[in-house]
């Protein structure tokens, strides 16, 4: 997956984020510099997020593979998915249900209703109400979409389990925070409460390590 320049600057996200919030400062100094990355086109992105969904990663890429291979190895065209038949999705590994989420992706692209270029230049809520719209794709794909294909600074996916059982561990919480203490903590991050979120995850990693 083609790799893009974040839409803001890594180390000015670091800097703030030591500054705002004494909590972050420790976890950004055990996890070291944002090493956080764009990727993708969304339309690829938005693919690959159904394909992985509930799937672990080896078993998932063997069937993307067998997905591509439908395609001649390529990511297929908006208009050529969409006129895929089911058995050949499903005959890949793909469930019926993954399967008319992918058509649905597709259709979208293909009548023109969304666009890539579209996508990169519309707003964040903007993005989140166009994607939402497609079959299967929810807010947490939103997100994901918003912090690792568009790069854009200040997401806090709340309804992430990571996020939240790292924040309850980093900030001493008895238990995970509701959305609502999510955003209050995360305010004194913006705009940069993608980067914050990024350590929340890295700290969740060094923990389980």
């Amino acid at each position: 997956m083609r790799r893009r320049p974040l839409a803001y600057d890594a180390e000015a996200a670091r800097s703030h984020l030591l500054k705002a919030d004494p909590v972050m400062r420790g976890i950004i100094k055990r996890v070291g510099p944002l090493a956080i990355e764009a990727r993708g086109e969304p339309y690829e992105a938005l693919l690959r997020s159904v394909l992985y969904q509930q799937l672990a990663g080896a078993a998932a890429a063997a069937i993307e593979r067998r997905f591509l291979a439908l395609f001649g190895g390529r990511i297929p065209r908006p208009e050529d998915l969409a006129a895929a038949p089911d058995e050949a999705l499903r005959a890949a590994g793909i469930s019926r249900q993954k399967a008319s989420y992918m058509h649905s992706i597709a259709q979208h692209f293909a009548s023109g209703e969304l666009s890539n270029r579209a996508l990169r230049r519309a707003s964040d809520n903007e993005v989140i109400d166009a994607v939402t719209r497609i079959k299967g794709i929810g807010r947490w794909t939103a997100d994901m979409l918003l912090m690792f294909c568009l790069g854009r600074p200040d997401v806090l996916p709340v309804g992430d389990l990571g996020v939240r059982n790292s924040m309850r561990a980093a900030y001493q919480m008895d238990d995970p925070p509701d959305a609502e203490t999510m955003l209050q903590i995360g305010d004194a991050w913006r705009p940069y409460r993608s980067a914050g979120t990024w350590y929340l995850w890295r700290r969740g990693d060094l923990v389980t390590l």
